[in-house]
């Protein structure tokens, strides 16, 4: 079975908008800027950029490395780079349960953007008061066959994309969705920008102000955490995605150019994203954007009924939205995939069939977390089984898998940066210089260290 001829995609903007994909998800939209606007706006977007190009770039193209020179997924990639090194070969079923941990909950938060599009496209938000519009997302909640419905609609449509294949389905699907996407973007940001009272949002955003900076909340401190790790969480790095899609593509291209492409895509939908909320918050909600589910489910829709044709605006957000989860799940569930055909040697439309069963029971406690096991609250307080896995994917395999790459691919105990340096300078592009070992080999994996450690103190340290 690991001698199959391995998939390839057709094309480098395929590798690169099904990886962006990958990265490019909901985070960027509903986290990104509510961490703006609590962090001091425009420094933070400063700070958080750097953080992006000296932390993301390493760890993906790193990686990319892995996939491309293994032809792999995780589940054997270790065991083909470094076969003498076995102990390694632990951390592939933690990446293929990483993976399905990530969309047991993600695809039912989906499924929410699913059920929000066709709401605002029939009109069932328009004209309803504020207090109706959070009435009306905490009905849908409530709701188990309704939100179970939502979640099996897809689950089973991003697995019966990825049945047609990986040139045919999941490459040509990803290409037009994430295209449509990035128009669908620039037209919201646009109308946001024009709004009247929307310049004041501009501003808070994109103008530094060393004031809020400095007396923003937790201090200047806190801010350079939030953002370091905002940097970290948005490439979804640590549990393989990368390095299964790097091992679909040729060596014609140097991978620390392809990491940079990836990352300026991603970076370029959370920036654009705050275009589009925070002039519409500041010309329709005084400038208070949310948190969280709040802001996409209660704020904005609130935003768009007091805007002149905000049934068509909203109605777009909400496509926009949703493609930006599918995109995700239907590049992590092609990671589920390729591990699964990697284990069994299924072809890809049996597999597809198994994954899909599969995905949807382990899916299930989240989207029943809200309703009938509401009263589950598995992290104290109001916790539910969202808050549960979503902390323990973004809170510990992220960072802890990013580590174990930095570490497998920079030191000679794993599989060594000659190798890795290697791989990743092959092709046409920007290269890794000799005077990056340092950095790569200690100060990458210091930093995430310190990401993971932190998210366990702000979890669970002393309050107050």
């Amino acid at each position: 079975m690991e001698n199959q001829p391995r998939e390839t995609l057709g094309s480098r903007l395929g590798f690169i908008l099904l990886s962006a994909g990958c990265a490019i998800g909901l985070g960027n939209v509903w986290r990104f800027p509510w961490l703006v606007g609590q962090n001091g706006g425009a420094v933070f977007v400063l700070i958080y950029l750097v953080f992006l190009l000296l932390l993301g770039i390493p760890v993906m193209t790193m990686e990319f490395a892995m996939g491309r020179a293994s032809r792999k997924s995780p589940l054997h990639m270790y065991g083909a780079l470094a076969p003498e090194k076995r102990a390694w070969s632990w951390h592939g079923p933690v990446c293929f349960a990483a993976n399905y941990l990530l969309m047991m909950f993600y695809t039912t938060v989906c499924g929410w953007m699913v059920l929000y599009f066709a709401k605002f496209a029939t009109g069932q938000l328009s004209g309803l008061a504020p207090a109706e519009v959070g009435a009306a997302f905490g009905a849908m909640l409530g709701d188990p066959v309704l939100l179970c419905t939502a979640m099996a609609l897809v689950v089973v449509a991003g697995f019966f994309i990825l049945s047609m294949g990986l040139r045919a389905g999941l490459e040509r699907v990803t290409k037009a969705m994430m295209l449509l996407l990035l128009a669908m973007m620039v037209v919201l940001a646009v109308n946001s920008c024009f709004l009247k009272g929307g310049a004041e949002g501009v501003a808070f955003y994109l103008k530094p102000d060393l004031g809020r900076f400095l007396h923003a909340e937790g201090g200047p401190g806190r801010v350079c955490v939030n953002a370091m790790n905002q940097a970290f969480f948005t490439l979804s790095l640590g549990i393989g995605s990368m390095a299964i899609f790097g091992s679909y593509i040729g060596k014609e291209r140097s991978l620390p150019g392809e990491s940079l492409h990836v990352t300026l895509l991603d970076t370029f939908v959370a920036v654009v994203a705050g275009l589009i909320i925070f002039p519409a918050c500041f010309a329709y909600n005084g400038g208070e954007t949310g948190a969280g589910p709040g802001l996409i489910f209660v704020t904005l829709p609130n935003v768009f009924n007091a805007m002149p044709g905000g049934r068509l605006w909203g109605t777009l957000f909400f496509a926009f939205m949703t493609f930006a989860a599918f995109s995700t799940v239907l590049a992590v569930c092609e990671n589920i995939l390729a591990m699964t055909m990697d284990r069994t040697g299924w072809p890809r439309q049996r597999a597809c069939a198994a994954c899909s069963g599969l995905l949807f029971l382990l899916s299930l406690p989240c989207a029943l977390g809200f309703n009938l096991l509401s009263g589950f609250h598995p992290m104290g307080g109001g916790s539910n089984v969202l808050d549960l896995e979503d902390f323990i994917v973004s809170n510990l395999l992220l960072p802890a898998g990013a580590l174990l790459f930095s570490l497998f691919c920079c030191h000679r105990f794993g599989w060594g940066w000659e190798n890795f340096v290697a791989e990743a300078n092959t092709g046409r592009g920007p290269k890794i210089r000799p005077w990056m070992r340092f950095y790569c080999a200690w100060i990458v994996p210091a930093i995430v260290l310190a990401i993971l450690l932190l998210g366990l103190w702000d979890k669970f340290g002393p309050k107050g």
